[in-house]
């Protein structure tokens, strides 16, 4: 977002190397009915390849990316990786970095706004603001919305201007929406992931520091996770994976069970033979002659 100009394309090669596309609201705010929301403009800089340093605003914007990659820092904190179809905000008042990677480039949307609307959207459906949101970039809905944002400030039709204004809210609330939604649905993969990896790890010992490390969480997240998802305490869930492996090894092979407990990753063959006997009621040898008879 680079200030405010009359013109509605031009050249500006310290940002991109394509026409620029900006329009700022072209009439007096007073002529509006809608007061709560006001557009005040919006932008498309195409191959952005310009980088702000200690960037500070004195209205509120959205960013959002359909093209590029780059990163994103509010007020010196965590570095945040941006990509295609992510969207970011800029508050008045707060320190940015922001911009594509070194001898890279993005693609640009911005809208500047200013209203109410705001605070009733922070005390409801809008959260944690200086986190980046992945909302995707394949939705011809949401690019419709923008090109109709864009057609209305253009207009320069006062009621035009207002539709813009439920417009943009509209867009916003949808992205949040998306955001949320796949922010579910990666939540949902990673337990998939996360349970996958415990049951393709029966035939070594268990070690919870390195699934913990190997999935990116804390041993202690581990731990309630697996609760969560299976009613038994990590421990139990792992011993209850291998014990039924070894019935299934028993009543199949004629493995001893001495191999079978080196097999699931037990060296001490009397210690399985007491979980075997917790868990299942009998000794490995009698549940195999139990069943086989």
């Amino acid at each position: 977002m680079e200030g405010m100009y009359d013109m509605t394309k031009f050249m500006d090669y310290m940002i991109s190397p394509y026409p620029l596309r900006i329009i700022t609201l072209p009439v007096d705010s007073s002529k509006l009915k809608l007061h709560s929301l006001i557009v005040l403009n919006v932008g498309h800089l195409p191959g952005r390849t310009s980088f702000r340093h200690d960037a500070t605003f004195e209205k509120w914007a959205f960013v959002y990316l359909d093209g590029g990659n780059g990163t994103y820092q509010v007020d010196g904190g965590t570095v945040q990786k941006i990509q295609s179809g992510s969207l970011f905000f800029l508050r008045p008042d707060v320190v940015y970095n922001y911009g594509p990677d070194v001898n890279g480039f993005w693609n640009e949307y911005y809208f500047t706004f200013e209203g109410s609307r705001i605070e009733e959207w922070l005390n409801s459906w809008l959260k944690d603001v200086d986190v980046a949101k992945q909302v995707g970039h394949e939705d011809a809905t949401q690019q419709n919305r923008i090109e109709r944002i864009f057609m209305l400030m253009e207009s320069g039709i006062p009621d035009n201007i207002d539709r813009a204004a439920l417009l943009l809210e509209s867009l916003l609330f949808e992205f949040m929406l998306k955001d949320q939604g796949l922010a579910q649905h990666t939540k949902k993969q990673q337990i998939i992931d996360l349970m996958n990896d415990l049951g393709d790890s029966l035939f070594e010992p268990f070690d919870a520091f390195s699934t913990a490390k190997r999935h990116h969480i804390s041993i202690s997240t581990l731990r309630r996770v697996v609760s969560e998802y299976t009613g038994y305490p990590l421990n139990a869930y792992i011993h209850r994976l291998k014990i039924a492996e070894a019935k299934n090894i028993l009543l199949n092979t004629g493995s001893t069970v001495k191999e079978i407990a080196d097999s699931l990753g037990y060296k001490d063959v009397f210690y399985f033979s007491r979980l075997f006997k917790k868990y299942v009621g009998v000794s490995p040898l009698l549940y195999r002659s139990q069943m086989q008879s």
